[in-house]
Formats: C-alpha cells, structure tokens, sequence
C-alpha cells in the first residue's frame, strides 16, 4: 500500500468514520514518539494520509522511514 516517489513513502488509509481515523492516528503517533520519527499526515472525515522521509538524512526515504511505515500497517490491520 505504500508508494515511494519524490523523496517519500506514501499511503492513503480509509476507515469507516472519523472516530476510527481519529483512533488509528492516536495509536501511530505512540509509534512515532517512540521511535523519535514523525510523519506528515493529514485527515479528513474517514481518510488520512500519511508522507514519510527523514529530514535529518536530507528529506529522503531511510530505513527509519520503512520502519514507521511497518508499524503504521500494523496498527491499521486492527481496522480492517
């Protein structure tokens, strides 16, 4: 589900409301404080999208992206 191009992963996650939009948010930025890497995400209604690159490495994608991005798909599994 995540695409890399322009110097960042991408992905789109759609959920049945805000609340779950809202709730899958909270959970990833417990990931996100824990590994000390956050995303630039937006949300509206029931989708959020979510970039990631690493802006200490020059804003290109690292393994600190990959990272993050394994988390986040592990938490939206919870929502499907």
């Amino acid at each position: 589900m995540w695409i890399e191009e322009n110097d960042k992963l991408q992905a789109t996650f759609k959920f049945k409301d805000f609340m779950e939009a809202f709730s899958f948010m909270t959970e990833v930025a417990f990931y996100a404080e824990k590994q000390n890497h956050h995303p630039n995400w937006s949300n509206v209604y029931n989708t959020v999208e979510i970039h990631l690159n690493t802006h200490d490495a020059g804003g290109v994608v690292t393994e600190k992206d990959h990272l993050l991005a394994k988390a986040i798909d592990g938490v939206f599994e919870k929502y499907k």
